[in-house]
């Protein structure tokens, strides 16, 4: 008889969530590299983003918010879904303060619903997100909701 061993960075199975559950991120720095990979890829071309001598309402180098969010799921799925998220069904997203680039984000995830489906041993996980930059300021907040597998 052969032991598999536990796979390494495995999200959670829906089983080991529950309401109240919290969890903080990694934090991460928003580069330059960030903002124009983000802005080519996506063709967000505003001169907001776009002309570094530009300097609107909302400060220097402001990334869309479409890119804090985008780098916090990604650190999120990463220590919560990997492997054991099946869906991306709904998300609510409030920008709340402008992130710029040399700024640190990390998020707090609060758990706020987990119901099973009737089949498929899933279960519907419904989380609550909110981004701090590095001064504790918060800059989004959203709500998601996953399709999340369960334990064989």
């Amino acid at each position: 008889m052969t032991d598999t061993p536990a796979l390494l960075g495995q999200g959670f199975h829906w089983q080991d969530l529950r309401p109240g559950q919290r969890f903080r991120t990694f934090r991460r720095t928003v580069t330059e590299a960030d903002l124009v990979g983000f802005v080519a890829v996506t063709g967000m071309q505003e001169p907001l983003f776009v002309d570094a001598t530009l300097e609107g309402a909302l400060g220097p180098r402001p990334v869309p918010a479409a890119l804090t969010h985008a780098l916090i799921e990604g650190i999120v799925l990463h220590g919560m879904a990997h492997g054991t998220g099946l869906a991306l069904l709904e998300t609510t997203i409030r920008a709340r303060a402008p992130v710029r680039v040399g700024d640190t984000i990390g998020a707090e995830v609060t758990v706020t619903e987990v119901r099973p489906t009737s089949a498929g041993n899933r279960a519907v996980v419904t989380s609550a997100i909110t981004i701090t930059n590095q001064g504790g300021e918060t800059v989004m907040d959203y709500t998601v909701v996953r399709l999340m597998a369960g334990r064989a």
